[in-house]
């Protein structure tokens, strides 16, 4: 059976050990490529118990308030785009194994460099696939053609639009998987687009520089240069602080880190406290439906919403990429790529009206979609994954109905690597100098867990999952990343941005030059370049919709 998201190798930085099913030192080569976990905080208390991440992961996935945060939905996946561009662990044991957090081999670079898109470059075996003839473009996959009628766009192919996939070269159950370098990027649509839409960009930025003259030699790494640093700019300015108290990110980035890494040079490590705790923020932002797109909407061609359900089913890792089909059987169904009826629309998930694109509005009656807020709640249909969202189908072993609760599997994730409590966490950071005000006992019970067992209430108070933590202290912040949560999430994206090979920390004179406004550049920048506005692309489905003008959608000069 395939494993993904109960991997958990780590290569502890300075401890020089590889673990997994066998122990054994790291030999030379696995030295000079590993890339590194880390531990920020040492633990010295007893593991959680069972009967306490049970406790807390029915009550964390339980059905939630329909309450919508400041953020647009988008980012929710731009979010995991970013998390598979920093980590990816490769442990092949069972979720609940316990795992020392020493000297195990991740599987990507823990810097902001876009390898999630890049593979290891045009020129190597490994990731040679995903690039066009021309060793410069990226591969771009073509939808099939779905419906309804009264949709015409939808009964066409549309090149462009859909992940590339394997196609019937290879295995049926190899044939919808998508041809890119993370697969975890087709763990459900909404991600998947959002790959599509780097690929797009990287594509379309080497256009540009084509077109100014630059040398076919060095194209792809001008282009590549240009999409990481844009890139990089949009997370700093855009992206992080809607996600993390913005005073704390304007410290981070102004002052210096002072908790992670403090100092350090050279390549980044990736603290566990983020991978398995902080940065899983982005759970407690997703939604149980999206107006997603003409067809799939209130009012819509086909009148129904774009369900979570659907988001995975519409994938090629964690679902099959047809209609009504199994869920769980990677090859029900007669479609080998994307619906075309299934496309995203951006500008319901992206709020390009308020951010100088009127035309971009969404259409009368529809609004752009709200990630929920960041607090301990869930929505409740991740109380039960679809197997392939972690790995599980195909293996013929029946998966016990807590592991498949989102909720559970993070909070046992932390046990596994015996991640530090919140409490030492929050002595941690007072020990540093770092002013911090911790969450009182009521505060962590909330509302939510009075009726807990003593002893388990005592637990919680006292050793709280630092996970759990990060969210409570987001809810009581205004569904932002509060002083805890909020500096590691600042501290690790500073140190990634900062070791990056590719790194706007390090060329202090770099401004972004492909934003509409000066000196800026957003996700909506972003999707406007990749996606053309005034001819449609970025809501292909609805076709009757205002489109800006290309003066509309170009860089500021």
């Amino acid at each position: 059976m395939t494993k993904r998201h109960n991997r958990i190798h780590y290569y502890l930085a300075n401890k020089g050990m590889i673990c997994g099913e066998v122990e054994r030192p790291a030999t030379p080569a696995e030295e000079a490529r590993a890339f590194r976990f880390s531990r920020i905080v040492e633990s010295g208390t007893p593991a959680a118990s069972d009967a306490l991440l049970e406790a807390l992961a029915d009550k964390m996935a339980e059905a939630a308030p329909d309450t919508d945060s400041a953020i647009p939905a988008g980012f929710t996946y731009l979010g995991q785009f970013v998390d598979h561009d920093l980590t990816r662990d490769r442990t092949q044991v069972g979720l609940g194994t316990a795992v020392p957090v020493e000297d195990l081999v991740q599987a990507r670079s823990p810097a902001l460099d876009l390898d999630s898109v890049y593979g290891e470059g045009p020129g190597t075996a490994s990731s040679a696939a995903f690039y066009q003839a021309d060793g410069v473009r990226l591969k771009l996959g073509t939808t099939k053609s779905s419906g309804p009628p009264a949709t015409p766009v939808a009964t066409l192919d549309l090149d462009g639009f859909d992940l590339p996939r394997k196609g019937a070269s290879g295995p049926a159950e190899e044939a919808r998987q998508a041809l890119i370098a993370d697969p975890r990027n087709d763990e459900n649509l909404a991600v998947a687009q959002t790959h599509l839409a780097f690929l797009r960009f990287h594509n379309k930025v080497c256009d540009r520089l084509a077109a100014a003259g630059t040398p076919s030699a060095v194209l792809f790494e001008r282009a590549r240069e240009t999409v990481v640093k844009h890139y990089q700019w949009m997370l700093r300015f855009d992206f992080l602080p809607r996600i993390v108290d913005p005073a704390i990110v304007t410290d981070v980035f102004s002052v210096g880190r002072r908790f992670f890494e403090v100092g350090a040079t050279g390549f980044p490590t990736m603290p566990v406290e983020f991978s398995v705790a902080a940065y899983r923020l982005g759970h407690s932002m997703i939604r149980d439906k999206y107006d997603w797109n003409a067809v799939f909407a209130p009012g819509g061609a086909i009148g129904d919403f774009g369900t979570l359900d659907n988001l995975f089913r519409f994938s090629g890792t964690s679902g099959n990429l047809s209609p009504a089909s199994d869920l769980d059987n990677p090859i029900d169904g007669p479609f080998e790529r994307l619906p075309t009826n299934w496309v995203s629309d951006w500008t319901r998930m992206f709020d390009f009206a308020n951010e100088g694109v009127p035309a971009l509005a969404p259409e009368p009656g529809h609004a752009v979609n709200m990630a929920r807020p960041i607090d301990i709640r869930l929505t409740d249909p991740l109380k039960v994954l679809p197997l392939g969202s972690f790995g599980a189908r195909g293996g013929g072993v029946a998966v016990p109905a807590a592991q498949r609760n989102l909720a559970f599997r993070n909070l046992v994730r932390g046990r596994m690597v015996r991640l530090a409590t919140a409490q030492e966490v929050v002595k941690a950071m007072q020990d540093a100098g770092i002013a911090i005000t911790p969450l009182t006992s009521a505060q962590i019970i909330g509302s939510e867990f009075t009726g807990l067992p003593q002893a388990l209430r005592d637990e919680l108070v006292t050793a709280t999952p630092l996970w759990f933590y990060v969210l409570r202290e987001a809810g009581l912040n205004g569904g932002k990343m509060g002083s805890i949560g909020g500096r590691i999430v600042a501290e690790v994206f500073h140190r990634a941005i900062e070791g990056s090979r590719i790194s706007i920390l390090r060329d202090p004179f770099f401004t972004p030059t492909l934003g509409r406004v000066a000196n800026m550049f957003r996700m909506t920048d972003l999707l406007g370049i990749a996606f053309d506005g005034a001819a449609g692309e970025l809501r292909p489905l609805s076709q009757n919709a205002p489109r800006p003008t290309p003066a509309q959608m170009q860089p500021a000069p």
